[in-house]
Formats: C-alpha cells, structure tokens, sequence
C-alpha cells in the first residue's frame, strides 16, 4: 500500500465523512452583557428589542426572567446561582416564556421551580410544556363548588368542610401542624382518584425530606408531584415555584381529573419577592412589599376553581399556607390571603400546647363554602356543631369562676367536654366518613357524658368498630351520600349503645 492509500485512509477519509456531518448554519441571536449581578438580580444592556417576562439565557445553563424594562438597562431575575456569573458575561434572548413541563410522567416526581427533575431517577419522559404564567379561567367557564373533597380530619370535615375547587388557606403561628394538615388531606385521597401537588417555598431540606417520607410510607408520592424551591435556592426559583405546580397541575384539571394543591407556604413566597422587588428597586410599600403584593397571590390563587363539563369538568383545591406571628391573623399578607381565599382553618399555638391536636380553633376557623359541600350525614350530624362547641366554650370560661351551675349547665358542659375528646385526633390517623359520623353522633347525642374524658378515645374506636360491623350496608349508604333518616339514626345510636354497655360490661367483669 502506497503513502498516499495510508494518508486517504487515516486522514483523509475521516475528515471527508466529517466535513458530510456537518450542517453550516448561520444563527442569529441578540446578545446583551452583564453590568452587575448579585443577590438573584442581574442588571444588563445591550437588547433592543426584550418583552416583559420573556427568558433569557446566561452562561453555564442558568436562565433569567427580564423584569424591570428600561431604556439604559434591565433588570433580570436570575433562576439560578448567581456566583457563576460576572459583569461582562453574555447572555441572549430565548423569544420564550418561562415554561414547565406537564403530564402524567412528572407523577410520583420531585422537581425544581422550572420543572427539572432533582430526586435522582432520571429525566422525564414528557415533551410537553407550558407556560408558567397563564390567565385564570373566566367566570362564565367555571361550575359551583358542590363535590366534597374529604380530608380524614374530623374538626375540618365536621365543622369547615372543604369542596373540590375551593381555595381554603391554612395558618397560625410556626410549629402548629400547618404542613401535617395539608399532608394528612393528600394522603386521604389515596381512593378518591385526586392527584395531589404539594409545593415547597423557602423550606428546610430536612423538612421536605420528612414531607415525602410521609408521602411515601402512606402509598401516595406516586400519585403527587413534589415541586421544591428551598431556602437555598435563588428567590426567583422561590417566586416562580408555585406557578409552575399551578401549570402542572392545570393540565390534569383539563382533562377532566380533580387536583388538590398545596403552597408552604405562601408567606415566604411574598418574602422572596420582596427581596427581589427592592433589589429590582421597585418602591416599597406597607412593610416594604411592593404595591403588587395582593396580585401576585390573587392571580395564582384565582386559578383554582371547578370548571363546567364543557370545559373539562375538572376542578383544583388549593391549600394555601401561611404562617403568623404570635397569633396575628391581621398582619398584612394574612388579611390578604384571607380577602383571597373562601375560608381559613387556623391553627392556634394555645391550643397545641394544651395537646388539642390537631389544635384546630373552630371559633376562628370558617369555610365560606359552608354546608353545601358536605354530605347529608355530615350535615344531620355536625349541623350545629360550630354553635354547640362556641357555648361551651364560653360557658368553660365562665364556669372557671367556680360560680353555682345548674343541672342544665353542667350537661353542656360535660357534652362539650366530651366532643372536644371526639375532635382530637393522632397524625395520619385518617377516618372515613361512616366513622366520623358515628364518632360525632356518640358525643352529641350524650352516648359518652358517662364516659371519663381519658376514656374517650377508647369509646370512640369501640362504637366505630361496632357501627362498621353490624351496620355496614348503612355505612355504605351513608359513604355514598344518602340520607340520615331518623330510622337510620336511631339504629346507629342503638347499635353504639349496645357496643358501649358490652365494653362496660366486660370491663366490670375484668375488674372482678
């Protein structure tokens, strides 16, 4: 073989099959440079043609939302770790929107604010995205709220029930059991067919690692997406996180499919965007927030709602979290998640201290959906439960004076008692509704004043075992939404008595 065949060989022919691979395009991209950047707020020049809100790339992957729009230069919200970045770096135009991915293949996931999988098991298999930002559908699109959406927690179906498309806002102060709340209602939906989102803003890893140990060991991560900006990442991650679970969760509710969201919390998502605004040096307001506060929180809650069957017919439940600082609900962004939202549970540190758990303050807490979302039983049982639970509280307070009570003051007293045992109930201790009902029902019709307060619980789960074995045809019925006749309420209540008597008879017998 000559010199020439070898050179071919080895040289020429893979510089040929090469220059074939190649496509020569000519790409045009409008290229700007850094001026300053720091803090997740880069300041840039040199667009000349750059809409509000479009994407923009930097080096090294890390992409930014153009904010403040000014002739001389812009501000842009880094969605990334701005240490990489340096004055006179480059960054180009996307001609796009911030966008997520959407679908069926981010179940069971855990992604970042821009939808990018973090938990390790790979890329997602979906091509499918859509912008973060998006109108809320109009009010002629959506349907009345009349579907309940049960949370296992008696204080919360019992007394504030909550309905598929509501907006309900859980709050109180720190370390009261807000996230075990909106964990325990993601975990009863287990055979309800709701897709649930839970959405982590500035939170601790190790609080979020705990969140989806939960969700795991109660079969329900594969049927929720965890979207997570924690306090480490940049405060626009944190600012875009609960729009993207929103878009996420969005694609199921059109295809007809009802969704349960949940935002912890909603406080330290105002928080970020505060931070950015005054870096962006937007003028400050009450408490330094910029004047959009109330719309930032208006335009992702208003996205919630029960759309009409020719739109879909699906619906999304939003559990917004907010905390509170020593118990005030009248602090600025709590008054306007409330004005927002159609209802509050709160959480009250008073009552979690006495060990009332969950330490759900009834008084206080409301659901402006009320009634209409709550099944007949509910409503012949707990239909006055609010009222009842009022009066005796203020009658407690005033019996601590030692005064003399009648006859009629102490039964109330001693009912109320024994209804405030029924309401407590362990974490992820999740009750159907034939259980609820017959729980409520043994207190209110006075099946327990006999009962020492230490003994309730063991009460309740008797006459819960009792009604779900001799009476479960009822319990069918009432699960499907049927009537509380006064025939069936006699028979439950007859059948709870005898299980009560037969307990006390047994344990007579053990004494003895």
């Amino acid at each position: 073989m000559s010199l020439f065949d070898i050179l071919s060989e080895t040289l020429f022919d893979p510089l040929e099959r090469a220059r074939e691979n190649v496509d020569a395009r000519l790409e045009m991209a409008e290229i700007a440079r850094i001026l300053s950047v720091g803090n997740g707020v880069a300041q840039v020049a040199g667009f000349t043609d750059l809409h509000a809100d479009e994407l923009v790339s930097f080096p090294h992957g890390i992409m930014g939302i153009a904010s403040n729009l000014r002739q001389d230069r812009i501000g842009v919200i880094v969605l990334g770790d701005t240490d990489r970045l340096r004055p006179g770096d480059k960054l180009r135009r996307t001609g796009r929107v911030v966008d997520v991915p959407v679908g069926a293949a981010l179940l069971g996931r855990v992604v970042d604010g821009l939808g990018r999988p973090i938990d390790g098991n790979g890329p997602l298999d979906t091509d499918e995205r859509q912008p973060v930002e998006r109108p809320a559908p109009p009010i002629m699109h959506r349907a009345p709220v009349d579907v309940p959406l049960q949370t296992g927690i008696k204080a919360i179906d019992a007394a504030i029930p909550i309905g598929r498309g509501q907006r309900e806002l859980i709050l109180g102060d720190r370390q009261t059991g807000k996230t075990a709340i909106a964990v325990d209602a993601i975990l009863n939906q287990r055979d309800t067919g709701v897709l649930s989102i839970y959405c982590a803003i500035g939170q601790r890893a190790s609080a979020v690692a705990r969140v989806i140990q939960d969700l795991r060991k109660g079969g329900a991560l594969e049927r929720t997406i965890i979207v997570v900006a924690g306090g480490n990442d940049a405060p626009g991650l944190q600012f875009v996180a609960p729009y993207a679970a929103t878009t996420m969760a969005e694609h199921f509710m059109a295809q007809g499919r009802d969704v349960l969201i949940v935002y912890d919390d909603l406080t330290r998502h105002a928080r970020a965007y505060r931070e950015l605004s005054l870096l962006l040096r937007r003028p400050p307001g009450r408490e330094a927030y910029p004047g959009d506060i109330f719309y930032i929180h208006s335009r992702l809650l208003e996205r919630a709602t029960h759309l009409r069957d020719e739109h879909g017919g699906g619906s999304l439940t939003a559990l917004p979290v907010v905390e509170t600082q020593a118990q005030n609900i009248s602090a600025y962004i709590p008054t306007n998640l409330i004005s927002i939202t159609d209802g509050q549970v709160y959480l009250s540190p008073e009552l979690f201290e006495k060990g009332q758990l969950p330490a759900i303050d009834i008084g206080t807490s409301v659901s402006r959906v009320g009634g209409k979302v709550q099944l007949p039983a509910f409503r012949a049982v707990a239909g006055n439960l609010r009222l009842m639970y009022s009066q005796f509280e203020e009658l407690e307070s005033f019996a601590r004076f030692g005064t003399q009570l009648d006859d009629e003051t102490r039964i109330k007293l001693t009912r109320g008692q024994r209804v405030r045992e029924i309401l407590k109930q362990r974490e992820h201790q999740h009750l159907n509704v034939p259980e609820q009902v017959a729980a409520l029902l043994a207190a209110t019709e006075g099946l327990l004043d006999d009962i020492a307060p230490d003994d309730v619980a063991a009460a309740e789960e008797t006459v819960q075992n009792a009604v779900q074995k001799f009476e479960p045809d009822l319990c069918e019925r009432i699960g499907a939404g049927a009537d509380l006749s006064q025939d069936d309420r006699d028979a439950l209540i007859a059948t709870m008595r005898r299980a009560l008597h037969a307990k006390e008879d047994e344990k007579d017998n053990g004494d003895a």
